[in-house]
């Protein structure tokens, strides 16, 4: 090889590279639009849309999911080097069962308790545990495909957490479809949801991430 294809091949690895962070939250947006045209061609909005929108349970909805895939995202992104600085990131994820549990605490106080188990049961049950996973497919697969730039000291954690931002992402996009309103339908099935996701998305982690 001649000394100017040596230097050259020697100074190519020391081009800048796009960051982590950047491949991350690329797969992120393409993830989200994979699981908005899903919503978009399957589902739909629900048919009362307008007057839901005028209603603190609908939205406060959006406020546990989207808190979910920022937490989570926030989090992979400690976890997806290898030396998992700044771990503490992970300590985030506790935000959404915080937010979670104070609107519980609070429809249990405004809510007469013969209506209780009506809300947490619910009309929904089963197509949110079906919904939301699949809904979270898309956004899953291209975290995955992001994160492969990374190299996680802890492929399965960081795969499960993954999950967690995915779900996020689908359960979004599932809420504005589902007329079960309630902080207590939420809490009984949407984290069902979403541990069924990070369940899964731990296993791939495990194999697929690893280095």
């Amino acid at each position: 090889m001649k000394t100017d294809e040596f230097i050259n091949t020697l100074t190519s690895d020391l081009r800048p590279q796009r960051s982590l962070h950047w491949v991350l939250l690329c797969g992120l947006l393409c993830g989200a639009l994979l699981a908005a045209l899903a919503f978009a061609v399957f589902l739909g909005f629900r048919s009362d849309i307008l007057s839901a929108l005028t209603s603190i349970r609908f939205l406060f909805k959006f406020v546990v999911t989207l808190t979910l895939a920022i937490t989570g995202t926030y989090a992979t992104l400690s976890l997806a080097r290898p030396d998992s600085a700044g771990n503490h990131r992970s300590w985030s994820l506790l935000i959404t069962p915080v937010i979670l549990v104070g609107a519980v605490a609070v429809e249990l106080m405004v809510l007469p308790s013969r209506s209780w188990e009506d809300n947490l049961v619910g009309h929904n049950a089963t197509h949110c545990l079906t919904v939301i996973p699949l809904l979270s497919a898309g956004p899953l697969l291209c975290i995955f495909a992001a994160l492969r730039r990374g190299a996680p000291s802890e492929p399965g954690l960081t795969g499960a957490v993954a999950g967690l931002a995915a779900s996020g992402i689908g359960a979004t996009f599932y809420a504005a479809n589902c007329t079960d309103d309630s902080p207590l339908f939420v809490v009984a099935w949407y984290p069902l949801a979403v541990l069924i996701v990070a369940g899964v998305a731990y296993f791939i982690g495990a194999r697929a991430l690893r280095w």
